[in-house]
């Protein structure tokens, strides 16, 4: 995509070489740096590095990062909610799109986009008179250099556990590049409950449970969701949260603490915002009361361990399936979490893509061992109805891996297919 912009030389800049001429300028970025003969073929008006973008995008706004394998988007979305009803005028993007207030300015893509897109949403923000921008970051976002040269206000860590290994070769790279992102004299917010974070300790604040932080749990009570209570130096505020989960405590931990950061406003105040949070759609989300059914985007070992941890003592059932042309070490890693914690799996597609949908299967099922109550549907459909139709009235349905997503990506066809919509269908139908 191209972009307007002020300049003597040339009326646009690209980062696709196509798109180069006279009046447009080419991006040098990690995916367009290959194509930069092309572009000088094509008769670029001129050739700009990252560094040079801030002559022709206006990113003098706050900017603030979240990266972690789990936990972004919910970090992102709860800052991005206590913010608008604290009056602050805010952008955010990430997992679920682009947004301004109540305005969705692009559906869901890429969890961090291009480099070149980053710097004109930031510069959109800031025309649009927002006081703050809140960014997802990606590890292949922070390995691509997507954000460089764009100076944050606040970056925000929330855990390293293991994912993506398909693009970073291995946990320690994969490591590396998170702590990475910690590596400079930012203002930073440190999960200190994470033993696997490296990070520069100038200007670092940092929120835990258990070990001593700046943020810091007190008490707190899971009970109808939770409430609890922070301390933060002298100020000492409660909250009450319709979230549940243990690992949502850290989420409002982060979220809270980067507020505070941000606005220096009394603690219990932006407490109080927090309350006003639902939840992000597909992730914990409950689209059935009776019977209990969940639909939750963990497709992790550690974000499904935690997601079905979090509906102890309920007795759970299961859906799971595991992404293909993706990291493959993950997935008996994934099946043996899910069994850990269910009475009944059952294991089938998400998204199989050019891969066969049983080899992903088989290679969940590995990490099941010789539980009993697996069973493997290759339909997700078929065997979110199935395990539905198997329902006891004292167990609880929990759909994994997709989350909010709309559509299943099956060889080269992209086809509608909502978890959420499914479950409604079948319950309407009298399937279950």
């Amino acid at each position: 995509m191209k972009y307007k912009v002020k300049s003597d030389r040339f009326e646009f800049v690209s980062s696709d070489s196509r798109e180069c001429d006279d009046k447009t300028a080419f991006v040098l970025d990690w995916y367009s740096r290959a194509y930069e003969a092309e572009a000088r073929k094509k008769g670029a008006a001129a050739i700009l590095e990252a560094g040079d973008l801030g002559a022709y995008f206006d990113a003098n706004l706050p900017i603030v990062g979240i990266t972690g394998t789990n936990g972004k988007t919910t970090i992102a979305a709860l800052i991005y909610s206590i913010l608008l009803d604290l009056d602050y005028r805010v952008a955010m993007q990430g997992t679920r799109g682009f947004f301004m207030g109540d305005e969705t300015i692009a559906q869901k893509g890429l969890t961090t986009p291009v480099l070149l897109d980053n710097y004109a949403r930031v510069d959109l923000a800031k025309r649009r008179g927002c006081d703050f921008f809140i960014s997802e970051v990606s590890s292949h976002a922070i390995a691509q250099e997507r954000l460089k040269g764009l100076a944050f206000a606040l970056k925000i860590h929330s855990n390293i556990t293991g994912d993506h290994l398909d693009f970073h070769d291995s946990f320690e790279e994969y490591r590396r590049v998170k702590n990475g992102f910690f590596a400079d004299d930012c203002l930073k917010l440190i999960n200190r409950d994470d033993p696997l974070i490296e990070f520069n300790v100038a200007n670092a604040r940092s929120y835990a449970i258990d070990a001593t932080a700046t943020f810091k749990l007190e008490a707190y009570s899971p009970k109808e969701g939770l409430s609890g209570a922070i301390a933060f130096g002298s100020e000492r505020a409660t909250f009450n949260s319709a979230l549940i989960g243990r690992f949502n405590l850290y989420n409002i931990l982060a979220a809270v603490g980067a507020v505070k950061a941000l606005t220096d406003k009394p603690l219990q105040t932006i407490c109080d915002q927090v309350e006003n949070f639902g939840g992000v759609a597909g992730r914990m989300e409950v689209v059935s009361r009776d019977p209990l059914v969940i639909v939750d985007f963990a497709h992790t070992p550690d974000g499904i361990d935690k997601a079905l941890e979090a509906l102890y003592p309920r007795k759970i059932v299961a859906v799971l399936g595991a992404g293909g042309d993706r990291d493959r070490t993950k997935r008996p890693l994934m099946g043996a979490a899910a069994a850990k914690h269910s009475r009944k799996l059952y294991i089938s597609s998400d998204n199989p893509r050019s891969e066969n949908p049983l080899t992903i299967i088989d290679e969940i099922k590995v990490g099941c061992g010789t539980r009993p109550n697996v069973f493997c549907v290759v339909d997700r459909k078929k065997a979110i109805a199935t395990a539905l139709g198997d329902l006891a009235s004292d167990e609880i349905l929990v759909i994994l891996g997709k989350g909010d997503e709309a559509t299943q990506t099956i060889g080269d066809q992209i086809l509608p297919f909502s978890d959420r919509e499914v479950v409604l269908e079948l319950l309407k139908g009298g399937a279950a």
